[in-house]
């Protein structure tokens, strides 16, 4: 199996979707790349554990991708070895009323990872600069004061509405947030094959909408949007990976290590000691135990 090279899929210059890559196997079999998951995942855990005791990061990982691109099972696979009470999935659906009537990032602001956990945005606060923006009708619902027609929508609103989601990740990462942000690159020919497997098997048939064939004829656009966000806001402290989809084992597995092999660099994520007092009364207190 070839090693992994994390740094090859980090949007750190200029990107471009056309031409990326979507598919990697690394020269293994899905049985192996499961059974190389497997290892990631359970030190994955264990790393997990001791963010947990330490206390003092939390973990933010966002997952974008279009329908059908494996953020779901992406999530079930990745973190099967965590402990409950260490992670926390928010998956994010269209805003309810009581959202509508906060700013579109109050609902994130909300759902963020407590420190020593971690945090799963499966779709994103990216959404109100993907979905809004390929249809801009759906701005009328937040109740802006300057927006009142789709005309009053215009670059300028965009700039300004990127501007708050990169002061917004800064903040978060400057009070001990760790971020990380996979876009979960499918190509347009693969998502055409998992629609109609899903039409296909009556166990997927309710994993899929009508709307699913509309959005699919706006994939251009999507993925000019994708583009502008992935290059406005990679950032140092909170970087996109553009994660090649068409292989779900291989795009699992690429994301587990990336965690893994970023995290690993915190060297100061540590069990706490315990107190001196404690410590030196640890045979007395099993002896104790012992003879009860």
């Amino acid at each position: 199996m070839q090693s992994i090279n994390i740094s090859d899929y980090k949007v750190s210059g200029p990107f471009k979707i056309e031409g990326s890559t979507t598919h990697v196997d690394y020269d293994a079999s899905k049985k192996e790349l499961e059974k190389e998951l497997e290892k990631t995942r359970e030190k994955l855990g264990e790393l997990q554990d001791t963010l947990y005791a330490h206390g003092k990061y939390a973990v933010l990982v966002c997952l974008q991708g279009m329908d059908t691109a494996g953020k779901d099972s992406l999530v079930r696979e990745v973190f099967k070895d965590f402990n409950a009470r260490g992670v926390v999935v928010h998956s994010f659906k269209v805003p309810t009323e009581l959202e509508r009537k906060h700013d579109y990032l109050w609902r994130h602001y909300i759902a963020l990872p407590a420190r020593g956990k971690f945090g799963v945005f499966n779709r994103t606060h990216y959404e109100n600069v993907l979905v809004t923006r390929v249809h801009p009708e759906y701005l009328l619902g937040e109740l802006l004061p300057d927006v009142n027609s789709v005309s009053d929508i215009n670059d300028a609103f965009w700039d300004k509405r990127f501007e708050q989601i990169n002061n917004f990740e800064k903040t978060i990462a400057q009070n001990g947030t760790l971020i990380f942000k996979f876009f979960l690159n499918l190509s347009k020919d693969e998502q055409r094959n998992r629609l109609i497997r899903r039409l296909e098997k009556e166990e997927k048939n309710w994993k899929f909408s009508p709307s699913d064939l509309k959005e699919r004829k706006k994939w251009k656009s999507y993925m000019e949007c994708y583009e502008d966000l992935l290059n406005r806001t990679s950032k140092p402290h909170a970087p996109w990976y553009s994660i090649p989809a068409d292989n779900k084992p291989a795009a699992r597995l690429l994301v587990a290590t990336i965690l893994l092999e970023e995290l690993s660099k915190y060297h100061d994520i540590k069990e706490p000691e315990l107190d001196p007092e404690i410590k030196a009364s640890i045979a007395e207190f099993k002896q104790q135990l012992e003879n009860e």
